[in-house]
């Protein structure tokens, strides 16, 4: 039995979204074909992620110090405790579903955001001699990413951010690839904007069966 995240970052639901219609196609088939798996859905726009800010810093500071968990303010408390959670459950999971955007060639910026709580030395990584180790080799993780436009191929693949970020730090993380499954070009060719969908949702539900 594997432990599924399934991480949306999207402000809207499936039924105004192009990237959340396809991925809430795969999940729900995922959970058919994986009946004994768990999974977790994060919603981000509804969780409380912590920006790495001054709290944090100043309580990570103490901390590290050695001074108690107690001479912590309440805001450090809180965000350094829940730091501490998302970044052990992100962990503890086996697989990985990331839905976003692309919004300004990149994703939301709650998605950095969570991708910063979870990139911790001793729980997704380590420093070596050699430089850092990733220590989530045996993940693996999928990014479902609506796409306006055509960022797949040409010079635009090169100027997207979002997917490029996303297995960057993945890779950092130890997880070797990230499959991508992108709904493109709606945008550009609204008149076919519902094939666009529709294709993409029936590719989602086959990869739910081998994912």
């Amino acid at each position: 039995m594997a432990q599924v995240l399934y991480i949306t970052a999207h402000p809207h639901n499936e039924t105004q979204s192009y990237s959340m219609a396809v991925g809430k196609a795969f999940i729900d088939t995922y959970k058919e074909a994986h009946p004994n798996d768990t999974i977790v859905h994060l919603d981000l726009y509804k969780e409380n992620i912590p920006h790495i800010d001054a709290d944090v810093f100043s309580g990570w500071g103490k901390l590290q110090s050695g001074q108690s968990f107690d001479a912590l303010s309440a805001e450090e408390q809180a965000k350094v405790i829940r730091l501490n959670e998302l970044s052990d459950q992100f962990v503890s999971a086996d697989k990985y579903v990331f839905v976003t955007p692309l919004w300004n060639l990149s994703y939301p910026p709650v998605m950095k955001a969570y991708i910063d709580s979870v990139a911790v030395a001793g729980k997704t990584f380590k420093y070596t001699e050699k430089g850092p180790i990733g220590l989530l080799a045996d993940k693996k993780a999928l990014h479902i990413q609506a796409r306006g436009g055509f960022y797949s191929e040409g010079p635009a693949a090169q100027i997207e951010m979002g997917h490029r970020h996303l297995t960057v730090m993945m890779n950092f993380f130890g997880i070797p690839t990230v499959e991508g499954l992108f709904v493109e070009g709606h945008n550009a060719m609204p008149d076919k904007a519902q094939e666009i969908k529709e294709n993409a949702i029936a590719r989602a539900k086959d990869l739910a069966h081998t994912f």
